[in-house]
Parts: structure tokens; C-alpha cells; sequence
């Protein structure tokens, strides 16, 4: 059972005579007056230094999800796919009857305001051992990014050290990054977001999980060294920023991607033997951590010599111990005498491994240090029955109520903008946004063809592909045969529109799952899964908490109509900077949506990029003006510096057959470039597939009924956003055959809208029958504007 915990439980019964601590010291733990007495209660005492750590770094909502559990409980987690869902290091879904992959995805937030370079590696380095603690081969690296405003020096330096940190970690370690996103934005401007998300492949006899078992059998410490960096990780991770934050250096951890490396082929190798009971990273709160869940999950007990652990500074305490979060490191129960079989091979990957403790019968987690007993806590009060916070839900807040009543015939009375409102100006100034931009800047810094697997390379489309090959390796029943002569692939994306979800939690979040798949669709894959980071502010805030439950609820049901059942994930709340004044700010709030499909066959996928002048473009799905707003848009943020407005209801009917259309049309060899109208509606689309595909595009939109448009028209139809569309490029050879399946499957939700020019004409979109041009540009000079963005901003002294 769950404890429930109220907040306004006084310490009056702490004095003192009766208590160890202050208050001051307990709060110090990140642990509230009523939580303390609550484990007064569980102890029948009050605990020693080190297990207040202990409740400390495990009672706090990094590690418990004390405000989230009972929100997170309404995700679909079942699948005939679903191998593995939440509760376990990472999800395990069958890809094909003969292929299991494992993905996850996980924050690193606060240590990347702290200290950019290092925050952002070892959160790469805590997602691939999520991976490979399963018994999977990481094959893939995506990351999802979040930024402030280029123009302040502060970000650039953070933008500077996260990419580097991604790179300098996954690039050492030899996996590919293959895809991601990054957007910028002032919400931001003190807190970024730093997102990773790993895939791999089983490559164990079984599925590696957590639970411990079998009293007597020995517990191992494998890995690194224990040091004193990464000190209360956890509770770190579970406060908000503010300017004395810089204090908390400590707290971040430092790695290693070359041990990391020996690490994943020294686990691999292990686990293969059979000789491992149970394996646990440990990532936040450490030792900690690991003693507790494996325990727990096992509804068993384990003892722990810390005099055992490697230990790489001197002096150090049973509480430094407990809560260092130093990185590479791993817990195992093995079966008994086939212990030095695994330090053997350990040994042989020059890491250390040795025996630590035991798995006992008594359902506790019990430390021994110096001869004596450091800690003894039942195993549930640290992992599984944590404080939980059941908090009533807020009407719709104020900033909403306000936003809603925005309308769009607004935006033409604005005379301020009515300088940079024509639809060529409002293109570049899109193009130029570095929300927008190519991202080259970034991925170029990553390794993504390492393993050399990778189909579709970072900035080609809107999901990553990664092919599976050459394997000989199997999980249980689904053995798996060498894939030479099969094209099996995978495709992943990670997408959120966080001013969607500010503007509309609810519809934001399902924007989140749909645009999600849509993405890969577009590369002809089949939506299988999702893991997500639930990134949002305080939770003790009623609009924070309110947020986070109506996302909660988005996802869910977007997830059920699309079939994508939940897999795991990672929870970030208190992302909020405290200025000196003492007020909170919060980030927008982001769900970021991590998506795994199927490519059945790799040489059947799309780019985002033009191929061949003379093709033909159609806009498959919502085509009605009508069908898209501007409220909520990247064109009424960048362009009439407005965040207002709602985002439209998703029509998950329409949403589903355009994708599948899309896959479809992809699979018969039809369609030759597909790319999905997001931030920036059609016109940005357009844009982005001639720039990908060096090739230029003269566009008609024909305005039924419309003959005249006027300029409010005229920009929902070039930059609205919110509905179900794709811009697609076929050969005419496939025209008949493809216009015959569109009639057959999606009605009269698609056009005929252009052709692909070449690359020394200009780009040009042309409404109804105006004979001038709406947007008339060189190529060139959207090119320019579209890749100098970001190296430009990022190039300022």
C-alpha cells in the first residue's frame, strides 16, 4: 500500500532532547516535516546520519515520482508487442517475432545548468546503462534539447558545453547519435532541458532484470570506482535552480566513456553466462539505489560491506558511500559458486568486481562500515512504499483563461508587425529562427555513423532509421537467426511542441504523441511504442501540478488511439530558477514524446529532401484553410511575438488514415521525398524539403470558394499549424496510380500543389489565382538564411 501523505504536519515533536537533528538538517535532506515523522514511524527511532541520506536521496521525487506516480498509473502499458513496461530499468518490446529492442529515455536537467559539459555526458552515459543492465546492445542515441535565447552568453555557453558533452560521451563510447531535436526558447533562458533516450538490441540468452533472489547468494560490485562526485545526485535533480546553484557542482557526476565501453561488453559477456541472478545500474542515489530497488523488486533483503566497495578517495563515510552517484558502476546478485567466474571476465575488461554482500532472507537493506552496522532500513520504505502525494486538481489558471480568448483577427490589426507580416518577409524570419534552423550546427558534432547501421542520417527526415543486421544473438524463445539477407529496421524520433502544451496541456500532449508518429510515418515506419520525459515545473504550484496531470491524461489517450502503449520513462519536475528576488519562473511545460516504429524493409524510406526536378507535390490530409490556426504558432511567436491562442483538437480518424497513407504510399515506391507540416506550418514545409533536396519548388494553393483571399487567409494557409498534413513528392510515371489510391483511401483530404523545380530557379508559392506571387525567393537565399542561423548566433562575441 502507498503512503499518502498530507503537508502540514508540523516538527513540534522534535526537540532537542528527543531528535539528532534540526530541522534545518532534515530539510538540508530534501525531506519534509511530515515525511521525517513518517519514517520515525517506519524506523521505530529515529535514523542515524546515513540512513537519512538514504530516505533523503530515495523519498525524493527524482527517485519515488512521489507527485507523479498516481498520474503516471492511467498509461496504457499493455501490447501484444510488450516484453517489458515501467517498473524495470528499461522497456523491452518485440520488434519482430524473431528481434527484441530495449529503449528508454531520461532527463539530466539540472547538472547541465550546472556544469553543461559533464551533465549532458553522464546523462548519456546513465541511459546506455539502462540499456545494457537489461542485457541489450546499445545501437542508438537520440537526444532532445531545450534552450533559451541565443543572444545571452549564459546559453551559448550551455548550448556550447551540452553538445559537447553528448558528443565527447557518445562518441567515445562508440554509439551513434542518429537523431534528435533542439529548440530554443526563453522559457527556458535558466533552465535547460537535457533529454537522452537509448535503443538497444537483447543480446542475452534472457532478459536481465532488477529483482534479487536467493538467500545466500553473493552480491557483486562491478564497474568503477566509488569517489565523492555526484554527491545527493538525486535530491539535486529534485530542486529548483536559482542562483546559488553553482554551489551544487558537486553534485554532478563525472564519466567515462572508454570504461563505460569496457563496461558494456564486460555485462554483455556476463550476463551471457547465466551466472547473474539480477543486475541494477546505479545511477541516481547510487548504492543507495541499487541495494534497495533489487531488494524490494525481489521482496527479499541484501547486506552490504561498504568496506568491500573500490573505493578511489580515502576517509571517506558511510554516508558518502551510500549517496555517490560516481558513474560506471553496477550491482549483480550471482548464483553462488559461480562467482569467480564473473570476476574473471571483469578482470579480463580491467574493471573491478568483487563480492560486497549477500542477498539475505529478512526483507531489509542493511549496510555494514567499519565492522559495525551503518544502516538497516526495510527494503519498501526506501523504493516502492515512498511518500505520495495525492494533490487537487486547479481549473484551468489564469494565464489560459486569457490566451483562449485571443483571436486570430487580431494579428492583422497589429500594426506593429504589419513591416514584416508579408508571407516572403514572415518566411525568413521563420527560416532564421533558431527554434526552426538546421540543427547541423549541432549533430554535426556527433558521431552518427559508428556500428555503421545508420539509414537515414541526422537532418534528412523526420525520424532517424537504424537497420539491424548481422546478428547471431537471441532472447529466450525469440532466437534470433543472422539477418543478412533481411532489411529489418528501426526508426525513432523525439518530438514535443511545449507551447503547445503551455496554451493546452491536454491537446498539447496528444500533438505530442500524433506529430510523434506522424514523424514516422514519413519515413515508412509503423508506430510501435513510446517512453517519455514529463519535464514541468513545481508540482506544489496548483497551475504546475494541473499542467502535468492534464498532459498526463493527453498522453494517455492519444497513446490508446494510436496504439503506442508507454514502455517507461522519466519524470523532472521543480524545473523552475529562483531569481534573487526569491520568485519562481517555470520552463513551458514539455513532455517529450520518445517513439520507436518498425521499418520492414530499410530500402523502403523517405527523406524529407525534393529528388528530381519535375516531380509532382501533393499536401496529403487536412487541406482546408480552416483545418489550421495560427494561435499557438511558431508565425504568431517569431513573428508577431504573441503567445496566445489554443491549438486545435486532434482528429485522431483523419490522423490515422493520413499516416497510413503515407506509409503506404512509401512502401509501393510511390512517393519519393515525405515530410510532415510542423513548426511553421505549409510554407515552412515547403521550404525545408527544397533546401534538403537542393532543389526548388513552384507551388499553387488553390483557395476554393476563396478566389480573393485576404491576409488573414493567406497566413493560415502558409504558416497555420495544428492539423494532420504531410507534403509528399511523387514521380509523374506514379501519378495515375497514386491519385487512384488517394481517392480510394483519403477522399478529398489531399492536392495537387506544385512541382519541383531546379536548383537555379526560384522558390515560389502562389495563392489561388493571384498572378503575384505570395512568396517569390531564391533558393540560395533561403538556403542561407535557413543554415547560417544558429552558427551565426552561436558565432556572436
Amino acid at each position: 500500500m502507498l503512503l499518502a501523505l498530507s503537508e502540514n504536519i508540523k516538527l513540534a515533536f522534535m526537540d532537542k532532547n528527543t531528535a539528532p537533528f534540526s530541522a534545518a538538517e532534515i530539510a538540508a535532506e530534501g525531506i519534509k516535516p511530515d515525511e521525517y515523522k513518517e519514517l520515525v514511524q517506519r524506523l521505530g527511532r529515529h535514523p542515524n546520519k546515513a540512513e537519512l541520506g538514504m530516505f533523503g536521496v530515495m523519498w525524493s521525487e527524482h527517485c519515488c515520482y512521489k507527485n507523479s506516480r498516481p498520474l503516471l498509473s492511467q498509461f496504457p502499458t499493455k501490447g501484444d508487442r510488450i516484453l517489458v513496461g515501467p517498473g524495470e530499468n528499461a522497456g523491452v518490446i518485440k520488434l519482430t517475432d524473431e528481434i527484441a529492442i530495449c529503449f528508454k529515455i531520461e532527463s539530466h536537467n539540472r547538472p547541465s545548468a550546472v556544469e553543461p559539459y559533464q551533465g549532458a555526458a553522464t546523462g548519456v552515459g546513465g541511459i546506455l546503462r539502462d540499456i545494457f543492465t537489461m542485457g541489450a546492445r546499445p545501437i542508438a542515441i537520440l537526444n532532445s534539447l531545450r534552450f533559451g535565447d541565443l543572444a545571452d552568453p549564459w546559453v551559448r555557453d550551455r548550448v556550447n558545453g551540452v553538445v559537447s558533452g553528448i558528443a565527447g560521451y557518445g562518441n567515445c563510447v562508440g554509439v551513434p547519435t542518429i537523431g534528435g531535436e533542439v529548440y530554443f526558447d526563453p522559457a527556458y533562458n535558466r533552465n535547460p532541458l537535457v533529454n537522452a533516450m537509448a535503443i538497444g538490441i537483447m543480446e542475452t540468452p534472457q532478459i536481465v532484470k532488477a529483482g534479487a533472489s536467493g538467500v545466500g547468494n553473493p552480491v557483486l560490485y562491478v564497474g568503477s570506482t566509488t569517489g565523492r562526485d555526484g554527491m545527493k545526485g538525486a535530491s539535486f535533480a529534485s530542486a529548483e535552480l536559482s542562483d546559488k546553484s553553482e554551489q551544487d557542482r558537486p553534485a554532478v557526476q563525472v564519466g567515462d566513456p572508454f570504461l563505460e565501453k569496457s563496461l558494456i561488453e564486460a555485462c554483455l559477456e556476463a550476463f551471457k553466462t547465466g551466472a547473474v541472478v539480477a543486475a541494477q545500474d546505479m545511477g541516481a542515489a547510487g548504492l543507495t539505489c541499487s541495494t534497495s530497488e533489487m531488494a524490494a523488486k525481489g521482496n527479499i533483503g541484501i547486506e552490504l560491506d561498504l568496506d568491500k566497495i573500490p573505493a578511489r578517495e580515502t576517509g571517506m563515510s558511510a554516508y558518502e558511500y551510500l549517496l555517490s552517484e560516481s558513474q560506471e558502476r553496477m550491482l549483480f546478485v550471482a548464483h553462488q559458486d559461480r562467482t569467480q567466474e564473473l570476476i574473471d571476465i571483469f578482470d579480463r575488461w580491467g574493471l573491478h568486481a568483487v563480492v560486497a554482500g549477500q542477498v539475505i532472507a529478512e526483507p531489509i537493506v542493511r549496510i555494514l562500515w567499519q565492522g559495525k552496522t551503518a544502516a538497516e532500513i526495510p527494503a519498501t520504505a526506501l523504493a516502492d512504499n515512498t511518500p505520495i502525494y495525492y494533490r487537487e486538481q486547479s481549473d484551468p489558471p489564469d494565464y489560459l483563461v486569457k490566451a483562449w480568448q485571443w483571436q486570430e483577427s487580431e494579428l492583422v490589426e497589429l500594426s506593429n508587425i504589419s513591416n514584416r507580416i508579408a508571407p516572403a518577409s514572415a518566411l525568413l524570419q521563420l527560416l532564421d529562427s533558431p527554434a526552426i534552423a538546421s540543427k547541423a550546427w549541432v549533430y554535426r558534432q556527433y558521431d552518427h555513423q559508428v556500428q555503421n547501421n545508420t539509414v537515414v542520417m541526422p537532418g534528412a527526415a523526420d525520424a532517424a532509421v537504424i537497420r539491424v543486421r548481422d546478428l547471431d544473438f537471441g532472447v529466450g524463445e525469440l532466437a534470433l537467426p543472422t539477418l543478412e539477407n533481411q532489411r529489418v529496421g528501426i526508426a525513432a524520433t523525439v518530438d514535443c511542441n511545449a507551447r503547445y502544451v503551455y496554451l493546452d496541456p491536454h491537446e498539447g500532449a496528444k500533438l505530442a504523441v500524433v506529430e510523434a508518429a506522424r514523424n514516422l510515418a514519413c519515413v515508412g515506419a509503423e508506430p510501435i511504442a513510446i517512453t517519455n520525459n514529463l519535464n514541468f515545473g513545481s508540482p506544489e504550484n496548483s497551475v504546475g501540478y494541473w499542467q502535468l496531470a492534464e498532459a498526463c491524461k493527453g498522453i494517455s489517450a492519444a497513446c490508446r488511439e494510436m496504439g503506442t502503449p508507454v514502455t517507461g520513462g522519466n519524470v523532472s519536475l521543480y524545473n523552475e530558477t529562483i531569481d534573487s528576488d526569491g520568485n519562481s519562473k517555470p520552463i513551458y511545460p514539455t513532455p517529450v514524446i520518445g517513439m520507436v516504429g518498425l521499418v520492414a524493409d530499410f530500402t523502403k524510406t523517405c527523406t524529407q529532401g525534393w529528388q528530381n526536378p519535375g516531380d509532382l507535390i501533393y499536401l496529403i490530409g487536412a487541406i482546408d484553410p480552416a483545418s489550421v490556426t495560427l494561435a499557438a504558432s511558431e508565425f504568431l511567436a517569431i513573428v508577431a511575438d504573441q503567445v496566445a491562442g489554443r491549438p486545435l483538437p486532434v482528429n485522431f480518424e483523419l490522423e490515422k488514415q493520413v499516416q497510413a497513407v503515407c506509409r503506404d504510399g512509401i512502401a509501393q515506391g510511390w512517393l519519393r521525398s515525405a515530410h510532415d507540416c510542423a513548426e511553421g506550418g505549409l510554407a515552412v514545409a515547403i521550404a525545408e524539403s527544397c533546401i534538403a533536396g537542393d532543389l526548388a519548388a513552384q507551388i499553387n494553393l488553390p483557395l476554393a470558394g476563396n478566389p480573393s483571399p485576404d491576409q488573414l487567409a493567406i497566413l493560415k494557409l502558409l504558416f497555420g499549424e495544428g492539423a494532420s498534413r504531410i507534403v509528399v513528392s511523387v514521380q509523374p510515371s506514379d501519378q495515375k496510380a497514386w491519385e487512384a489510391y488517394l481517392k480510394q483511401h483519403l477522399g478529398d483530404h489531399w492536392q495537387l500543389i506544385g512541382a519541383v523545380g531546379d536548383r537555379n530557379s526560384d522558390f515560389t508559392i502562389t495563392i489561388g489565382n493571384d498572378s503575384q506571387s505570395s512568396i517569390d525567393l531564391p533558393l540560395e537565399q533561403i538556403s542561407q538564411t535557413y543554415n547560417q542561423a544558429i552558427p551565426r548566433r552561436m558565432n556572436a562575441r
